[in-house]
């Protein structure tokens, strides 16, 4: 795990090549704690740079930027080749040499020897990779398949930037970024900024599964070629839904059992300590049992604790570390660590984000990081077998309503909106939990206005859509923006639209957009905010390749996802142990925006502060805001995202380049 930079184009008045590069990597130190390399080529006008976090062959022989045996590549890699040592073996049998044991290596001459794409498709892993090609003049940036590890790029001017994080891309000279009113209405909608956009005008997240090929040609002409897709989900669904898994629970389960294990033991491989991320649900103590039977030792396992019971999972996890074995770590935070956290997050995220759960993230990522640099996680298994709440939500809702005329459905939903959430509450509100359940307490009002606007949509697809996306009114909030025809998500469900099974068409679009631009975002910058390696053997894509081969009876059955997975872990973990409702990992944003965090919010929302920096409507947000604090309406998930563009505008103003 390392952090990468570089650039197409010297501009000799704002100073030289190794100099700016030099500035451009401080800003990545924390990817890469362990050294700093860099390469340029004047006469090609390119340069690139690397921050090294050393996991395999902790030599100088691992060192980065590297140049072929050829001499004719160049790269600067960020993440991890699982299969290397077979590769490596089929290259050394070619007649390859190799001068270290890093993966690295392994890599590029791979690429010398069957060109790029061929490499990157033998390649089983995570990453993000810049590769210059000096004969060929062409500069090659490829992403993994699921979009595990991240790489921003564009043009400023006539300089080309690229980089794992948006501060690196800042730190150069010719950096003049603008705030794109389009992404941020898209914020307002997803709660992140979905690829390709990214916060500022002309620059872009390469997509998972992607490869842009730039020639020296096409960089001096300012022409930006379109990322090609050596990896595309969708397709690979449409082929898995041609070719279905056809044996029987018995070989389903055997088959999960081979494809996974063979992931973890692949991903256990490290030349420092490694360990494991254990919440005690479902997912993360699948990884954490197979890699306890994997391993000749006990595995490191961390979890972090609240005090408050409905956010506190670390019992649950401690009784399924005893259960298996493993060397485990928790820690209780208080509230104040984790509100300690909050100033911290623009500078991690770059760019506006707003899930709560990226606190708890870092500091369990933190207390990862006192004893192991790598840590297995369970990420992934909600998107691969069907996990989520909302899938069955949806499912429910359209089976009641499907019967439906969509304009009688739009009459109901205005008669519902007709009447204002505190007047439900007052109505129903001792009705409703006991009828309904617990999760209507408090929030009848607010739950009749989401059914409002679920009753008007055409089809289950637009339903789900429903679920996963803000109102529109969220990205009304933003003053003189225009919002794309279709957001990157209703592309992807366009592509995705034809599968039959809805809870095929549901998980694909997860695993398209949120993710990778949400749940992978958050975990790679929280765990590289401290130097953390992540590794997510779920996302390893033979794995995923299976899965999305699996017809839904492997997935869902008797009202509950997981199937499969769950069948895999019950060998190894008592159901008693695991069965409960899922919870989730989060904080208590709801209480600390009417308590400790008031006069953060405050400041950030005074409507003279809004008015004066011109992104967003004052009198909406500070009726939010109103209403939140009196108790009238429960706002706290659309004021996070405000106040996180709040913070990250009010940071990206004072952040300076390190000079």
């Amino acid at each position: 795990m390392c952090g990468i930079a570089g650039f197409l184009g010297f501009d000799d008045s704002a100073g030289g090549a190794d100099e700016i590069l030099g500035r451009m990597l401080l800003t990545l130190h924390h990817r890469g704690p362990d050294g700093a390399g860099q390469w340029s080529d004047a006469s090609c006008e390119v340069a690139l740079g690397h921050r090294r976090l050393a996991i395999i062959d902790l030599t100088p022989t691992g060192t980065q930027p590297m140049v072929s045996a050829s001499e004719r590549f160049v790269i600067s890699f960020n993440g991890e080749i699982y299969n290397f040592p077979e590769i490596r073996q089929d290259l050394e049998t070619g007649g390859v040499h190799f001068r270290g044991g890093s993966d690295t290596e392994v890599l590029l001459e791979a690429a010398a020897r069957w060109g790029v794409r061929q490499a990157i498709a033998r390649c089983v892993g995570m990453f993000a990779v810049a590769l210059f090609d000096r004969e060929e003049r062409k500069l090659y940036l490829v992403r993994d398949r699921l979009g595990e590890k991240p790489l921003y790029y564009g043009w400023m001017g006539r300089t080309f930037l690229f980089g794992s994080e948006l501060k690196a891309l800042r730190a150069h000279p010719a950096w003049c970024g603008e705030v794109d009113r389009g992404a941020l209405r898209a914020f307002f909608r997803h709660s992140f900024v979905p690829a390709p956009l990214t916060i500022y005008r002309g620059i872009a997240k390469l997509p998972p599964g992607g490869l842009l090929e730039l020639s020296l040609a096409d960089a001096q002409a300012g022409v930006m070629p379109a990322p090609e897709l050596y990896w595309d989900m969708a397709a690979r669904a449409a082929a898995a839904r041609q070719r279905p898994f056809a044996g029987d629970d018995a070989e389903a389960l055997a088959e999960l059992d081979r494809v996974l294990g063979r992931a973890i033991r692949e991903q256990m491989v490290a030349d420092v300590p490694l360990g494991a991320f254990l919440s005690g649900g479902i997912d993360s103590s699948t990884i954490v049992a197979l890699m306890q039977r994997a391993n000749a030792g006990r595995v490191r396992t961390f979890t972090i604790g609240f005090a408050e019971s409905e956010y506190n999972e670390a019992e649950h996890a401690k009784a399924v570390a005893q259960h298996l074995g493993t060397d485990h770590t928790e820690l209780y935070v208080r509230p104040q660590d984790a509100l300690d956290v909050i100033p911290r997050l623009p500078s991690i995220y770059d760019e506006p984000f707003a899930d709560s759960s990226q606190i708890p993230t870092f500091l369990v990522s933190a207390l990862a990081r006192q004893h192991v640099t790598v840590s297995l996680s369970g990420d992934a298994g909600d998107e691969l077998f069907a996990g989520y709440r909302r899938y069955f939500d949806t499912m429910a809702l359209w089976r009641k309503t499907r019967w439906m005329p969509r304009w009688l459905g739009r009459a109901a939903g205005g008669g519902l909106r007709a009447v204002r959430p505190a007047t439900w509450e007052a109505l129903l509100g001792g009705v409703m939990p006991a009828v309904a359940g617990a999760g209507w307490k408090g929030r009848t009002g607010d739950r009749l206005h989401k059914v409002a606007d679920l009753l008007a949509f055409p089809s289950a697809a637009d339903l789900y859509l429903r679920f996963v996306l803000r109102d529109a009114g969220m990205a009304a909030l933003v003053r003189d923006g225009s919002e794309a025809d279709l957001l990157p998500i209703q592309r992807a469900a366009v592509a995705i639209g034809d599968d039959p099974s809805l809870i095929a068409r549901m998980t694909q679009l997860d695993l398209a957009s949120y993710l990778p631009d949400c749940i992978l975002t958050k975990v790679d910058r929280a765990a590289m905010a401290v130097s953390l390696e992540t590794r997510v053997p779920l996302l390893d894509h033979r794995v995923v390749e299976f899965a999305l081969g699996l017809p839904d009876r492997f997935k869902v059955r008797q009202g509950r996802g997981k199937w499969l997975l769950r069948q895999l872990l019950y060998r190894h973990v008592p159901p008693a142990l695991l069965e409960r409702p899922k919870m989730g990992f989060g904080v208590p944003i709801e209480s600390w925006l009417r308590g400790p965090l008031r006069d953060w919010g405050e400041a950030l929302l005074d409507e003279r502060r809004l008015r004066d920096e011109g992104f967003l409507d004052p009198q909406p947000v500070r009726q939010m805001w109103h209403e939140h604090l009196t108790g009238t309406r429960r706002w706290h998930y659309a004021l996070w995202d405000v106040l996180m563009f709040q913070a990250w505008l009010e940071h990206s103003r004072h952040a300076m380049p390190p000079q």
